[in-house]
């Protein structure tokens, strides 16, 4: 049994408006629902556990969960202070029958079935797996006064997307080594690492992008619109 995470708006942030971004339109749909659909249709993916702001719960259920038809979420929880807060959370709520847990950022709207499955392929036999990408541009570290230290050869270099997948047991003990060393992470792959386990990268996508900003929005909506234009 396979359970997926979805942490969505963390303690309720905004861009720029009234409106929390996991429910900002897109395609006339709210960016959460465009995220939970495609784990609807992942085969391996058993239930889904999404996490919101307390304040949001209600919304996130009767507005994208219920109207949307979404039968893989089991729950609807409140998040944390932090993202880690909220995946620990969620990690909580899991079917005591699952064996693996997929987390994936809700204001991704992109998201495939077929990442969330090469993902969990991954995570089977390496233990752990994160979706990225690999840096294409030129990689500069800047010090405090705005100045070029170095030009870092950019070889090797990925950038960190969701889904992020482990075995439950693998990611359960990542949180409890965090917790007991004061540990924040900057995602799920970082808490396994400093539980000193390999964590292995599947190829993602560039448009499987993160929702944050009014550009980014922009961005969703194009590339929204060459995707229905593909499948016409």
């Amino acid at each position: 049994m396979i359970s997926a995470i979805i942490p969505a708006g963390g303690s309720g942030k905004r861009m720029g408006g009234r409106t929390p971004k996991q429910f900002l339109s897109l395609g006339n749909e709210p960016l959460l629902a465009h995220a939970l659909r495609a784990f609807e249709r992942a085969p391996s993916v058993t239930e889904v556990i999404l996490v919101v702001p307390e304040a949001e719960r209600d919304r996130a259920l009767a507005e994208v969960v219920e109207r949307y038809g979404l039968k893989k979420v089991t729950k609807v929880v409140p998040g944390g202070v932090t993202r880690q807060d909220s995946v620990r959370h969620g990690l909580r709520e899991v079917d005591g029958r699952s064996d693996m847990v997929v987390v994936h950022d809700g204001v991704r709207p992109f998201v495939t079935e077929e990442l969330i499955e090469a993902s969990i392929d991954a995570a089977r036999k390496h233990g752990g797996a994160i979706v990225a990408v690999p840096m294409k541009d030129t990689l500069k570290e800047v010090n405090a006064g705005g100045h070029i230290l170095r030009t870092i050869d950019r070889a090797g270099f990925w950038l960190a997307q969701t889904p992020q997948t482990f075995t439950r047991a693998l990611l359960t003990d990542a949180y409890r080594k965090a917790d007991a060393d004061d540990f924040h992470g900057t995602d799920e792959a970082s808490l396994v690492e400093h539980f000193g386990q390999p964590v292995a990268v599947v190829q993602g996508r560039w448009d499987n992008i993160k929702v944050t900003t009014a550009e980014d929005l922009i961005m969703a909506e194009a590339i929204l619109a060459v995707r229905v234009e593909v499948k016409r």
